[in-house]
C-alpha cells in the first residue's frame, strides 16, 4: 500500500544518517475504502491526491510545533510502500488516515521524497501561522493554507536523499 507520510527536513536527516525515520505518531495518509466511499466517484489519481494534500497539510502542523531548525517553512512528505498488514484504518479520524506499526519506516520502503521549493515558503510560513485557526474553520485561515497546498512540492527520487540533505 502506498502511504504519505507527513514530514520535516529534521526526519529526512535521521532517514539519511540512520536509514530509517519514525512517523510521527505513527499515522500516515493513504487511499482508502473510507475515502473511495466518500467521494463515490473519481479515479484513483484523484483519490491519490486527496491522501497527499491531508499529508501536505499535516506537514504544515509538524512545522507549527516550532522545533524545526532547518527549513522551518517548508512542507516534506514522504511517499511510501508498505505491506498492508503493516497498516490500519483509521476511518473516525479521517478517511485518508491510517496508522502504520511499526512507525518505523526503512529506506527500502520510501517511494519518492516531496519538499516545498524556496518559493512557497512565504505561503508556507503564512499557513503555519493560521493552521490551527483554519482546523477551526476560520475562512480567511483556510484560505490562506489553501494557498499553501496549493503550492506543488518537487519531487525526488529516494537516491537522491543524500544530496538533497548535503545541498538544500
Amino acid at each position: 500500500m502506498r502511504v504519505y507520510i507527513p514530514a520535516t527536513f529534521a526526519m529526512l536527516q535521521q532517514l539519511e544518517s540512520s536509514g530509517v525515520f519514525s512517523a510521527r505518531s505513527g499515522y500516515g495518509f493513504a487511499v482508502t475504502p473510507a475515502l473511495r466511499e466518500f467521494y463515490r466517484e473519481g479515479e484513483e489519481e484523484d483519490f491519490a491526491e486527496f491522501a497527499f494534500d491531508d499529508a501536505a497539510r499535516a506537514s504544515i502542523r509538524l512545522l507549527a510545533i516550532g522545533d524545526v531548525e532547518q527549513f522551518p517553512h517548508r512542507r516534506v512528505v514522504v511517499s511510501i510502500d508498505v505491506e498492508d498488514a503493516q497498516v490500519s484504518l483509521e476511518p473516525d479520524l479521517g478517511e485518508t488516515v491510517v496508522s502504520i506499526k511499526p512507525a518505523q519506516i526503512a529506506f527500502e520502503q520510501v517511494a519518492a521524497i516531496h519538499i516545498d521549493v524556496e518559493s512557497s515558503e512565504a505561503a508556507t510560513a503564512a499557513a503555519i501561522e493560521v493552521i490551527d485557526a483554519a482546523d477551526l474553520g476560520e475562512e480567511g485561515a483556510e484560505l490562506t493554507v489553501g494557498d499553501a497546498l496549493d503550492n506543488y512540492l518537487a519531487w525526488y527520487d529516494p537516491s537522491e536523499l543524500g544530496i538533497l540533505v548535503q545541498l538544500l
